[in-house]
This record gives C-alpha cells, structure tokens and sequence, in this order.
C-alpha cells in the first residue's frame, strides 16, 4: 500500500530539486560552453520528469512549472533593476512583477512537458517533447506581442547544434537539444537507440558547420561604435541629458568614418526639441568626411490622436536625404501599454513609455561611400534582435539585398546583471542565422562587432565610456532559413505532434 503521506514528501522533494536544476540550467547558460553544459542538466530535470509513480496532468504540470520559475527567476531577475533601482517602484511590487513574468514564461515549459505524463511509446517520446518544446518557444514569442527571451537556441551559439541555425533558424536547434537530451536520459533502458540518436544528430549538425551561404562584398568598412556609458538614472536629467548630447556630438565629430553608430536614444529629447543647429551641424559633417552617421533619437510621428514618439534611429549620409528607422516591434510596458495596465506604468514612474510602433517593411539602411557600391544594413533597437523570424523575414523581403546588421541598444536599465551577455548571444544567433556580420552600438555594453558565423571580431568592455574602432567586412547572399524562415520546423514539430496523437489514440 502506497503511503500518500511519504507519496506527498517525495513530490514535493521533487519540486524542490526541479526548481533546483532550473536555477542550475539557467546560471550555466552564463558559462563559455553552456551550450553543452545545458544538455546533461536538461537530461536530468527529464529523467526526474519521468519517473513520476502516478503521472498526472496536475502534476506534470506542477513539475514543470516549478522547473520554468527557476530557470527564468534567476535568467529576468535583472528586471528587478529596472523596476525598483531605476522605476522607483517598490521593492516588494517589482519582486512580484518579476516573479510573475517567470511564471508567465514557465507556463510554456510546463505546457510543453505535459506530454511526458501521456506518453505510451517511449521512442517517440523525445521526439514529440521536442516538437512541444519548439511549439511553445514559438507561441511565446507571438503571445501578447513575444517575449522569448532566455530560450535554449541562443545558448546553442556556445553548444554543439549552432551549426543548424543557418539552414532552419534557432527553434531547430531548441528541437535539437531537447530530443537529444530526451534520448540521453534513456541512455540506461535503450542505449544502442539512444547513442545513435545522439551521435548521429551531434555528428550531422557538426557537418553543417562547413557550408556557408554568404561570401563578402566589396571593401572593408571603416566604423566607429560610441559607447557612452551614461546611467539611465539621468536619462530625464535636464542638465546631464546635455552632457550626453555633447559627449556624442563631439565624439561623432572627433574623427571619421565610413560608419559611425551611436546607442539607442543616446539623442533621448524628442527630435524636434535637440538644440537648435545640432543636427545641420552632424549632417554637414557628414557631408564634409564622407561619413554616415546613425543617430539614436526620440522620433516623433504625427496622428489623429496628436503628436506620438518613436523610438527612432535617424541616419545621416553624405549629401542624401536623411533616414529614419522607427523601432516595430516595442517593449510591453517599457515603450507601449497594454489595455488596462496604465496603473502598473503610472507605478513604473517612466517618461516616454508609450510610443507609436514602425511598420515591419521599413527599408535598410544605404551606407554610401564615394565610388562604391552601396552597402545595406538591416536595423534592430534594442530587444528586436531577440525575434529571428521577424528578421529573416524583413532581409528576405527587402527592397535591397541585406550586407550587414546594426543593432543599437540600451541596457542601462538593467545595471550590472547578465542582460548583456544575453542579448549578445542573441545577436549572434541572429549572425550566424543570416550569415551576416553585425555591429552592436549600446550605452553601457556590451558594444561589438560580429562576422558572419557569429564570432566577436572586437569588443569594449562593459560600463567604460569609449569608442571602437574597427574594419567590418560586409557579406552577401541568403541562408535557407532567411528563405524559409521557421516554416521548416514548425511543420515538422506539427507533424510530429500530430503522430504522437494518433498514436496515443492507437494505444
């Protein structure tokens, strides 16, 4: 006879560990070769999984969840930074906001574990847990405008499926990790299965490795990336906003370039309030060294409601008209408001936080150098790198074939946590996806150029005030997964579903 109350305590010892290794699967994310650390954790979180003596439905999913909010508490806690070092908000009030984004997120892990409660055919198991797992990694980028941040795929850039991401995009390597991990944790009751799966897949992907898509184009860039290192307690500053305004000016001014980048709103006064002469006077720089010069600005756009901001990059060529990129794909609650959520962004206490969203079939921008061809680049602010379908999508569609990406962003909001690192390694998931070299301009850090398979050509360190100089190569050409984007994977995950299904039903 079952005791239920020794039944009780081992549950919840179970949860506890699940919480555990979701702490520890999130903190090795962090590490050089996290990419490979993450598999055997993520095989023991699902040997745990499974060994459940009464598998439910509720308790598959308390499982999960209690895995989820460990992996994502300690992966956004740096929110936390942004609420109360810098919003203001209360302690207590910004530890439960950031408790309930985690258990927002971690509703998609628990949703995609449940199958494992189901499951007859133990084979096909890992396979359709994957196909779950790429579902909800989906859903939880396009559910109330996405937030897929802290998947698995970018932690791949360090791991042994990043060779994948070419062909069919980081949800294939996210497929990849957890079916091989799957198939590890039942290493001990199928293990000629098992070790083929496993060598087999592992072996594929590193073969990937030697076909590239891209090849370069035309000569060198020469580019400036400024990094400004000002706190984003002063951003609503009068007197320090003109000390910023003045430390980009003359360091945009202090040298030319083929390519000058300066951070997201590192201009943060709305365009029309900057000083007067201050954007005549970059424009006939520009005009004067040949230099394009990307600007970080508060834009502003006209409707029937009034005047609205955008989170804007300007870019001034030589002797061109101006550009204008408006950021599409916007924060919630950082830069837009969710019906109903004025109360939470009255609470937050922050200017500006409302603004108007760019269109998705925005143009590049044209880098112009005298004799030369033009050179393309595709613009990204702030955590719109994170969303790799979008992107593909935008260089596939575009007006001009894409040479070169440019992020520009600000993370001073989160202090001194790993946000940085993170965004970094989207950025190169986002390179090695495309086959594209990219050139991160930030505030605090951390500022960057990439090549085309993903790799830090050069870098600044975090929270120094600088510039980086450097030689970009720009590329042409398209991978498979900026034709295709997640079609490939979505279709098999939803077949593999499907058959998982039927085969329940079979059974």
């Amino acid at each position: 006879m079952i005791d239920p109350q020794s039944t009780r305590l081992r549950n919840s010892a179970n949860v506890l560990l699940l919480f555990s290794l979701g702490v520890v699967l999130a903190a090795v994310a962090e590490l050089p070769y996290g990419g490979w650390i993450q598999i055997p954790v993520l095989s023991l979180i699902w040997w745990l999984m499974d060994q459940q003596s009464s598998p439910s439905i509720k308790n598959q999913f308390i499982l999960g969840m209690s895995f989820g909010l460990g992996y994502f508490v300690l992966g956004l806690w740096w929110i936390y930074i942004s609420l109360h070092d810098i919003g203001g908000m209360h302690a207590a009030l910004s530890c439960l906001a950031v408790f309930l984004l985690a258990a927002g997120m971690a509703v998609y892990f628990s949703g995609a574990s449940l199958y494992l409660c189901l499951a007859r055919h133990k084979r096909l198991t890992g396979l359709v847990l994957a196909a779950s797992w790429v579902m909800s990694e989906y859903l939880r980028s396009v559910v109330f405008t996405g937030f897929p941040w802290m998947g698995f795929a970018e932690t791949q850039f360090n791991g042994p499926f990043a060779p994948v991401a070419p062909f069919f995009g980081g949800l294939a390597c996210t497929f990849l990790v957890v079916w091989v991990s799957w198939e590890i944790s039942q290493l001990k009751k199928n293990i000629f299965f098992s070790c083929a799966c496993i060598i087999s897949t592992i072996a594929l992907a590193q073969l990937a490795s030697f076909w590239t898509f891209t090849k370069p184009i035309g000569e060198p860039l020469s580019v400036r990336l400024i990094q400004g290192n000002f706190e984003q307690s002063l951003k609503f500053n009068p007197k320090a906003i003109e000390e910023q305004l003045s430390f980009y000016t003359n360091a945009i001014e202090s040298q030319s370039a083929d390519l000058i980048i300066t951070p997201e709103t590192a201009y943060p006064w709305p365009q029309s309030n900057l000083p007067t002469g201050l954007l005549g006077s970059l424009q006939q720089f520009s005009n004067n060294t040949s230099s394009n010069v990307l600007l970080g600005v508060i834009g502003e756009t006209g409707n029937p409601a009034g005047v609205q901001y955008t989170n804007r990059t300007l870019g001034l060529s030589p002797n061109a008209p101006s550009y204008q990129y408006d950021k599409s794909h916007l924060v919630p609650f950082g830069e837009f408001i969710p019906p109903g959520f004025h109360w939470f962004v009255n609470a937050f206490n922050v200017p500006m936080s409302d603004f108007a969203r760019g269109k998705l079939d925005q143009a590049p921008y044209s880098i112009i150098r005298s004799g030369k061809d033009a050179i393309h680049a595709a613009i990204t602010i702030c955590y719109e790198d994170v969303f790799g379908g979008e992107l593909a999508s935008r260089i596939h569609h575009t007006s001009h074939p894409v040479n070169l990406l440019i992020n520009m962003t600000n993370l001073a909001w989160f202090g001194d946590s790993q946000a940085p690192a993170q965004q970094l390694r989207l950025s190169q998931l986002r390179s090695l996806e495309t086959g594209l070299p990219a050139l991160r301009a930030t505030n605090t850090g951390i500022t960057a150029a990439l090549g085309p398979d993903g790799k830090v050509l050069s870098q600044l360190d975090e929270f120094t005030q600088g510039v980086l100089s450097l030689k970009i190569q720009a590329y042409s050409g398209t991978t498979p997964y900026v034709l295709w984007g997640n079609i490939p994977i979505l279709s098999l995950s939803c077949l593999l579903l499907l058959l998982g299904l039927i085969r329940q039903k079979r059974i």
